[in-house]
């Protein structure tokens, strides 16, 4: 009886996986190939004062969408695409839509073209529930660029995190100056403090040298993928003083689609769950090969190459972001101390957020087979 007793209390169940909010993001590219990033307001409940991608949760009428427990939820789908394009146009009032009376729809003078005073009055009507997203974009003869958005990675919050989300990001290329569309079409405005205070179009390497001189607040995901951007979109002059030509905006977008089919999954296809591989200094150094609880036993993997530093601060803020090749950065002969921590780390990212005694119950556990 002793020994059922204290199996018993040594096994004492673990608090259910916070469910992972279906939502989606936008890393939205000017004519000038910068990229948008928005400010979140101090208040957030998420991402606090932090430059973030427009987009946010997946509403139903954004469409249908797989139940929880459903592997499939977290695939892209026309319902992901909706929500992006709607999160987009309510922060930052730019439209991701075309004109449906046009008849070659792949005309990028296709653009539905709408006052600026039209698309406030749009915002307003649609964040105030006055009327449905799709609905008014129909009203104003308008059909949603869905086909334009190219998916580019999605990322699963770890397990121990209470609030989480599972996020869709996509790539949206606006387009170039010459394309005849007004340019006020491309000025992004913040939303009036609901959600943010800025909105502002920058070459992804600006705002990285923003984040790594603590000027602004990145997290892990926009920081990654803004370095993956960075290295195809390099903001410059020509050799005359210029801006660079179209010619050669358009060669860098081309290049950064290529980048985004490669890889194995390509990137459109790679689902990342960071997770604590082993602590440098004050910093962690993130797994991103694995893609969540809720994906575990599926054929979905993240990136498997690369990692990221990075120390979280008090209320949410993050500094000494940097990504790294993970061969560099993980020995084969790691020690048995390092083994047993890796071990545990993953354990609580697999299992939500166990109490303390659980994980060392878990430790043990591995010692014993080891």
């Amino acid at each position: 009886m002793a020994n059922t007793q204290d199996k018993s209390n040594s096994e004492s169940p673990l608090k259910p996986l916070p469910i992972a909010s279906p939502s989606a993001s936008i890393l939205l590219i000017s004519p000038n190939n910068e990229i948008l990033l928005l400010r979140r307001v101090q208040a957030s409940s998420s991402f606090a004062s932090a430059h973030v991608f427009p987009g946010g949760h997946i509403d139903p009428e954004d469409g249908p969408l797989p139940p929880h427990g459903d592997v499939r939820l977290h695939q892209d789908s026309l319902a992901y695409r909706v929500g992006a394009i709607r999160e987009c146009f309510e922060e930052s009032g730019i439209l991701l839509t075309r004109d449906r009376n046009t008849e070659n729809i792949n005309e990028t003078s296709a653009l539905l073209q709408l006052t600026g005073q039209e698309r406030e009055a749009g915002r307003h009507a649609i964040h105030n529930k006055q009327t449905g997203f799709q609905e008014w974009v129909h009203s104003h003869g308008g059909i949603l660029d869905t086909g334009s958005l190219h998916p580019f990675t999605r990322w699963l919050t770890p397990a121990n995190i209470p609030k989480r989300f599972s996020t869709q990001m996509y790539l949206y290329f606006l387009p170039m100056a010459h394309s005849g569309i007004p340019q006020t079409l491309h000025i992004p405005t913040c939303d009036g403090g609901v959600e943010h205070t800025e909105a502002q179009f920058l070459p992804a390497s600006e705002w990285l040298a923003l984040a790594e001189a603590e000027r602004i607040i990145l997290f892990p995901p926009q920081f990654f993928l803004l370095s993956l951007v960075a290295d195809f979109l390099r903001h410059g002059v020509s050799s005359e003083g210029q801006g660079l030509s179209t010619e050669s905006l358009q060669t860098q977008r081309k290049r950064l689609l290529e980048f985004v089919k490669s890889g194995d999954p390509p990137w459109g296809e790679k689902c990342i769950s960071p997770w604590p591989l082993k602590r440098d200094g004050k910093r962690l150094v993130m797994g991103l090969d694995e893609p969540g609880p809720e994906l575990e036993g599926t054929n979905r993997r993240g990136d498997a190459e690369r990692v990221v530093w990075v120390q979280f601060r008090g209320k949410g803020g993050t500094r000494g972001l940097e990504i790294g090749w993970r061969k560099d950065v993980v020995d084969d002969r790691m020690t048995d101390e390092e083994s047993q921590k890796n071990f545990v780390a993953r354990k609580k990212e697999r299992k939500g957020r166990g109490s303390d005694e659980e994980l060392e119950q878990a430790l043990r556990g591995k010692k014993e087979k080891l």
